[in-house]
């Protein structure tokens, strides 16, 4: 480690302020943010915790959908979202370890937004709204590439808004060491159609499979993919899987998520 200045606002106005200094990063669970730190990968000379915000925290149900606050742990979400939108609970209660689940949390996943990541699945797949200190982001449009999103420099994200599916589930398999996703699928389906989002596979990071979502949209059921393959040309290659075997993933676990959601 090495020396830093510490701050921790009590306001999203207090954070907005404090980020606006010289070296000043955001942190919230930092289960990602303190290992690099460890390594000396990143060095702010300003640390700015969230996790003292708390009109950023909880889960509550509203004319526009579930929203949860994003200094909100995961295990929170399982707990609090299980009633109204089982899927996202289920996502959220298979993040990690305890240890990682009563810290880590969804706004820091989220605009870390790692490859293998399973929040983005559920953000892209519920065509969630994203809420910053500054604008409101559609799903479509806040994840930009691998570790990339539409944030800019000292915006931070304090909502995210889901519209509740008629159904829904998410099915990924686990990396065995890391417990990521190796290849994520959320399916939601809402009386306009349906949403399918990838994680875990995509040198590009989370994406949207819209052939799958045309054809499940049409008939929602696992047969409904049978006819379709995913182009395996841009999909992941190390030493956990081929890309090939990362496409038929994607493939398998839709039909999974699509028997599961039905």
């Amino acid at each position: 480690m090495y020396n830093f200045d510490f701050v921790k606002p009590s306001t999203i106005a207090e954070a907005t302020a404090a980020l606006a200094a010289e070296g000043a990063q955001a942190i919230s669970g930092g289960q990602t943010l303190t290992p690099t730190l460890k390594q000396r990968l990143a060095q702010p000379a300003v640390l700015v915790s969230l996790t003292g915000i708390a009109e950023m925290k909880g889960v509550c149900l509203g004319d526009g959908g579930l929203s949860v606050g994003a200094a909100t742990p995961h295990a929170v979400v399982a707990a609090e979202a299980a009633k109204h939108y089982p899927a996202l609970a289920a996502l959220a209660g298979g993040i990690g370890d305890p240890a990682v689940r009563n810290r880590g949390t969804i706004g820091g996943s989220i605009a870390n937004n790692d490859p293998s990541a399973c929040y983005p699945a559920a953000v892209l797949g519920s065509g969630a709204t994203v809420i910053t200190n500054r604008r409101r982001i559609a799903a479509d449009d806040y994840f930009t590439g691998l570790f990339s999103t539409a944030l800019d420099e000292g915006e931070i994200v304090t909502e995210v808004r889901f519209p509740i599916p008629q159904k829904a589930a998410y099915v990924k398999f686990n990396q065995p060491a890391s417990r990521f996703a190796l290849t994520g699928v959320f399916v939601a389906k809402y009386a306009d159609g349906v949403r399918v989002a990838v994680t875990g596979a995509s040198n590009g990071g989370v994406f949207r499979w819209s052939e799958a979502e045309a054809a499940l949209s049409r008939n929602f059921s696992p047969a409904a993919l049978d006819g379709l393959s995913v182009d395996a040309a841009d999909m992941i290659h190390d030493l956990h899987g081929t890309p090939a075997y990362r496409a038929n993933l994607v493939k398998v676990l839709t039909k999974r998520a699509v028997a599961a959601a039905g």
